[in-house]
């Protein structure tokens, strides 16, 4: 499962360890999706360099959203890029994703580390420290951690926790660490020096007027 040793578009990504490749993962929204369509999006993203995806809609059906699961699955191993899905384990087998991104309110990390293949990634949502240790326990491979700053494009994101809370999480895991929450190019250096592996955005990139231009100045900021 997944894209490893795959031959990458366009001489864009090789295989890295995880954090380099975490170093910016594009989350989709089809309510914002410039260019009409999430497809497109995530198709200029993924030129541009984005080495990870995560497909997420809290609204559809799984059945509805199976055929752009499997379009961007496609795209992403063309790419040689990570292919996420949000909170669906499911979908994401189905998908032959490379990984699912949980939350406090879905199915616990144990409970999904038991069920899935050798290899299958799995992400956990958390601000804690102690929440994200016990995490990395269970089986978590990376952490997703925010809001960092205020934003309208997650519904659920809580309160803001700023740069340092991003290096609270960071300093208590030895696992990869996201930040994710109100990032935009022009503040993503405020995270370079937190120990994060990189950033998660949604509306930084799918709501550009070029996403192309926003993925490559938001990968700048974590550049090795």
């Amino acid at each position: 499962m997944g894209c490893r040793g795959e031959e990458p578009r366009r001489g864009q990504l090789t295989p890295s360890p995880l954090a380099s490749r975490l170093r910016l993962i594009v989350i989709t929204d089809a309510r914002l999706a410039s260019h009409g369509r999430v497809e497109g999006v995530v198709d200029l993203a993924l030129d541009a360099g984005t080495p990870a995806i995560q497909l997420r809609d809290k609204e559809a059906s799984t059945g509805a959203l199976l055929p752009l699961a499997l379009r961007i699955r496609q795209l992403t191993r063309q790419a040689g890029a990570l292919f996420f899905v949000n909170d669906r384990v499911d979908l994401a087998l189905a998908a032959e994703a490379d990984g699912v991104h949980l939350g406090p309110d879905d199915l616990p990390v144990a409970a999904v580390r038991r069920v899935v293949p050798e290899g299958f990634l799995i992400g956990y949502s958390t601000d804690d420290p102690e929440e994200a240790r016990r995490a990395v326990r269970d089986g978590a491979d990376y952490l997703g951690a925010g809001a960092v700053f205020s934003t309208a494009s997650k519904a659920d994101a809580g309160r803001a926790i700023g740069p340092e809370g991003i290096t609270l999480v960071a300093r208590s895991v030895a696992v990869p660490v996201v930040g994710i929450g109100g990032i935009t190019p022009a503040n993503v250096k405020l995270l370079s020096r937190t120990g994060a592996a990189g950033v998660a955005v949604i509306g930084a990139v799918m709501g550009a007027a070029d996403p192309a231009r926003a993925v490559r100045a938001l990968l700048q900021a974590f550049a090795p």
